[in-house]
């Protein structure tokens, strides 16, 4: 018991940390964006899959999906309903330049984490007392959403008005890439761990882990939305979080030097 603690203490340290770098992340770099312009279909086929892979929120909320199942085919048909919910909204979402403030659009993300962990624990029937809901629908809901997430970042990148259809289904089929490499490491660790003593009690310690994980992803967003320079504006010139910060500490910096000249010319 106390090597599964420790083990899982390693991989939720690790976790945080990845959280601390990345939570205030947001858009492309300006570097990616040239590399669009330069590249076509191909480098959005491989920027899709970078995102995904790197994805953090969508990965977790892949992990919790397959955590408890071990039959191919219902693998199979709660991926496929995940990849049919975020390829549809994607594709709509982008096609139409639908735009969500992706704070927003995170943080619904970030709690998408905790209810697919919360259903592993069976949380609904042990602390609510209720039938939990149809699984299979929720993950094509909450795939929904996660779509619109998608769709922020792509309608980040130089667009093409003439070949825009293709971006999208070239920056989507990055994504199912990435997806599939990622659930294939996963499911190899946890084929694997099954095996030994030690996997129930760090079932409970993962799943509980992930809720964790999506509250500290959602407070982080929400306080990125409530730090947001101008709360009509999505925030798609700035690079991320961190940089609306700055943004107002210059805006204070000039507001205190004008107070001051006003003042001295008094």
């Amino acid at each position: 018991m106390y090597s599964v603690m420790k083990q899982s203490r390693w991989l939720w340290a690790a976790l945080a940390m990845l959280f601390v770098s990345q939570a205030f992340g947001h858009g492309m770099s300006e570097a990616e964006k040239q590399s669009i312009i330069e590249g076509g279909n191909l480098r959005y086929m491989w920027i899709g899959a970078t995102h995904m892979l790197s994805g953090y929120d969508h990965l977790l909320f892949v992990f919790g999906i397959i955590f408890f199942l071990t039959k191919f085919k219902d693998i199979v048909k709660y991926i496929t309903a995940f990849t049919l919910g975020h390829s549809v909204t994607l594709i709509w979402a982008t096609f139409n330049g639908i735009q969500v403030n992706y704070f927003l659009i995170d943080a619904v993300i970030a709690l998408s984490v905790c209810y697919i962990a919360f259903a592993n624990l069976d949380g609904f029937k042990k602390h609510l007392d209720i039938k939990p809901p149809n699984l299979l629908a929720m993950i094509i809901g909450l795939g929904l959403i996660h779509g619109l997430g998608l769709s922020t970042r792509l309608q980040q990148l130089p667009l093409s008005e003439d070949d825009l259809l293709m971006n999208i289904i070239s920056f989507n089929v990055g994504i199912e890439v990435g997806q599939i490499l990622a659930l294939t490491v996963m499911l190899v660790l946890l084929a694997g761990w099954r095996k030994l003593d030690s996997f129930q009690p760090f079932s409970r310690i993962s799943n509980y882990g992930l809720i964790f994980a999506g509250l500290y992803l959602f407070m982080m967003q929400m306080h990125g939305y409530s730090h947001v320079t101008d709360p009509d504006e999505f925030g798609f010139s700035a690079d991320n979080h961190i940089h609306e910060h700055i943004k107002m500490d210059e805006a204070k910096a000039i507001e205190l030097r004008q107070t001051s000249t006003h003042d001295s010319i008094d």
